[in-house]
């Protein structure tokens, strides 16, 4: 049975719907992450799980219990913001302790829980210094620590890292993964950064316009889109329709379009002819290095095609060359 359980769930702000009929199953100890655009209806789902929004129709529970009116104090549900929100006349070790105390966990046991917890996430040499003496990172884990000492059944992280330099955020990315792991506790993240969510997931739900447009894991979610939309959000694929696509190689294809990795294209200054491949040709309009990826952006017809390939000497081609273009039949899907 699920833990956390969305049934028929929708919420509007006036005439404004934002959640559309959504079912969602996540299961216990799992990090899940939403994923979307501004505005998808992220935020506001894990608000309406929190309590704190209500919700205009539907049902959520969680552990088996309808809570779906349950006062948000009652949730047992930690929550870290984009803003930590930390207490800027408390310590961290009081920050850390406030929920505690809020439950009358005695002194020493309390004590205790703080302790260990800031040895978890690193701070433990912070106890006794205040939030403005923290670096971004640091105030990121007292918040987290602050929302995970109390154990609740689950974490909700609303995109914790967008403030964060790119270097210290993929730190504290392994970091609430590492912490999450090794205390067993059921997390949702929401972002709208798809490789945040491929690094971080058990499970992707990308959401779109207030639905859930695909669940999956990160591998499946990368390799295998169901849509259009679930195509040009994560990575980057070429989307080519159809009948543009089945020009460029020859063939018919019912489907309406076809989408393919970049890295999945092979190029060659001569032509190659093997069973079970889509071959064209094209020219070479531009080329951008990504690190040890060099992107080529190959102009077929009216098309532009783009190509990855690992940035080595003995695949440089020249901007203007015209060359070969082949593709694993396997590696295009068709929408």
């Amino acid at each position: 049975m699920s833990y956390i359980r969305f049934e028929n769930l929708h919420k509007s702000f006036g005439k404004n719907e934002v959640l559309k009929d959504i079912n969602l199953e996540i299961e216990k100890n799992q990090l899940v992450t939403l994923l979307g655009p501004s505005g998808c209806g992220k935020s506001t789902l894990l608000r309406c799980l929190a309590g704190l929004e209500d919700v205009t129709s539907g049902k959520v529970y969680l552990d088996g219990k309808d809570i779906t009116n349950v006062n948000p104090k009652d949730r047992d549900i930690g929550m870290v913001f984009q803003q930590y929100s930390l207490f800027p006349n408390m310590t961290v070790a009081q920050n850390v302790a406030f929920g505690l105390r809020m439950k009358k966990v005695p002194k020493n046991e309390a004590d205790e829980k703080v302790m260990k917890m800031l040895e978890n996430v690193g701070l433990a040499d912070k106890a006794g210094s205040y939030p403005a003496q923290l670096s971004g990172g640091q105030q990121q884990r007292a918040a987290l620590a602050r929302a995970i000492v109390t154990e609740p059944k689950v974490l909700l992280l609303d995109e914790p890292l967008s403030a964060i330099d790119a270097l210290l955020r993929r730190s504290l990315q392994i970091e609430i993964r590492r912490i999450q792991r090794e205390i067993n506790m059921t997390a949702i993240f929401v972002t709208h950064d798809q490789d945040e969510a491929m690094v971080m997931s058990d499970v992707i739900h990308l959401m779109n316009k207030g639905k859930i447009e695909q669940s999956a894991n990160p591998t499946d979610m990368y390799t295998k889109p169901v849509s259009k939309f679930a195509a040009s959000f994560i990575g980057h694929y070429n989307i080519l329709p159809a009948e543009v696509f089945g020009k460029l190689v020859g063939e018919d294809l019912c489907c309406r379009d076809v989408v393919f990795r970049p890295e999945v294209v092979e190029i060659s200054a001569s032509p190659t002819n093997e069973e079970g491949r889509y071959y064209w040709q094209g020219k070479i309009i531009d080329s951008l290095p990504h690190g040890n990826i060099l992107r080529y952006a190959v102009l077929s017809g009216d098309t532009q095609i783009d190509v990855d390939v690992l940035f080595r000497s003995s695949m440089m081609f020249d901007v203007g060359q015209e060359l070969f273009l082949a593709i694993k039949k396997e590696n295009c899907i068709l929408l």
